[in-house]
């Protein structure tokens, strides 16, 4: 008797080559259109499937992962993070967790660096006016900004993506700073030539351009708040292709506004899609939809890892990139 494909439901609309190539493997349920799924609809699917594919809009709390069914056996997570998922209870109910790590370093440090340009060359400012037909011709001193060669970058959080935005930013002549818990091997201080401050506090303070690469997790909610965002110097910037939940949005707000730190920007926000107001209205702000890991070729490398994670675990074997308690 032939065996039966398993059940695998997509959460949202992913790249049609994916899901073309998951369908010929598994018995799978796609999204008709791209809204996140309700509650009700998940805790459905994890009733019924063997295999659910969330997306970072999905949060699998305590109370959803009480409606899986004895069948659900792997959340294969679309996407790099994991912090939307409760890990935790999921083992308890003996339900394994992957994730896509490494796919989309490359493509998110090439945003942090446009981020970077974007605001020191005053873009938006630029653009705004162009808009606007406010442009009166080229000026000597009009919308005149800073360059990225010479300037200090403090990197928080030099894994896969802040080394990636680092060996950019060296090739723009930056001078390269990190804070990690621990120090990365000496070879790769050497290769990029870069400082390590155990600090956090001594590091902001002597910072031209601070770049947040750090995941989300309980340590790092806030890690840049109202009392360490004002060691920045004034002429500071910060960019953000992280998590939103490291930065207090609110009182970097505050401090943009009344001119405290030169500039941001920012490509994920504390409160996913909903966005201070008064945020989306300074000049000095350049703000992009969570679009930092959004290339076809990343996305569809994102499918291979799950469709890979989702057939080990169909052979009975341990996925690749299964989520373990040390990774949190």
């Amino acid at each position: 008797m032939a065996k039966s494909k398993l059940n695998v439901v997509l959460t949202r609309k992913l790249p049609d080559i994916v899901e073309t190539r998951m369908s010929e493997l598994f018995n799978v349920k796609v999204r008709d259109d791209d809204h996140p799924m309700t509650r009700n609809e998940l805790a459905a699917a994890m009733a019924w499937c063997d295999v659910l594919v969330p997306t970072i809009t999905d949060s699998i709390d305590q109370s959803l992962l009480a409606h899986a069914g004895d069948s659900l056996g792997l959340i294969a997570n679309y996407g790099a993070g994991f912090d939307n998922i409760d890990i935790q209870t999921a083992r308890l109910r003996n339900i394994l967790v992957s994730n896509t790590p490494g796919v989309n370093s490359e493509d998110t440090a090439d945003m942090a660096i446009c981020l970077m340009l974007a605001v020191t060359r005053r873009l938006r400012e630029g653009f705004r006016q162009m808009k606007k037909g406010e442009w009166q011709g080229w000026a000597p001193t009009a919308l005149m900004g800073t360059r990225l060669g010479g300037k200090r970058l403090g990197i928080l959080g030099l894994g896969r993506i802040g080394t990636a935005v680092a060996r950019r930013a060296k090739v723009f002549g930056m001078q390269i700073h990190y804070h990690n818990r621990k120090k990365v091997h000496k070879d790769l201080e050497h290769e990029l030539d870069a400082t390590h401050w155990e600090s956090l506090d001594q590091m902001v303070s002597r910072m031209d351009i601070i770049s947040i690469n750090c995941p989300h997790t309980p340590s790092t909610f806030h890690l840049m708040n109202a009392r360490r965002l004002k060691l920045l110097k004034h002429n500071a910037i910060i960019v953000n292709t992280s998590r939103g939940e490291v930065i207090d949005q609110n009182a970097l707000t505050r401090m943009l506004r009344k001119g405290d730190i030169a500039g941001a920007g920012l490509d994920v926000f504390e409160k996913g899609n909903e966005i201070n107001p008064r945020l989306m209205n300074l000049d000095n702000v350049v703000l992009l939809p969570h679009i930092g890991s959004a290339t076809l070729e990343g996305r569809v490398e994102m499918g291979e890892k799950v469709l890979i994670n989702i057939k080990t675990f169909e052979d009975g074997h341990r996925p690749p990139d299964l989520v373990v308690p040390s990774m949190m």
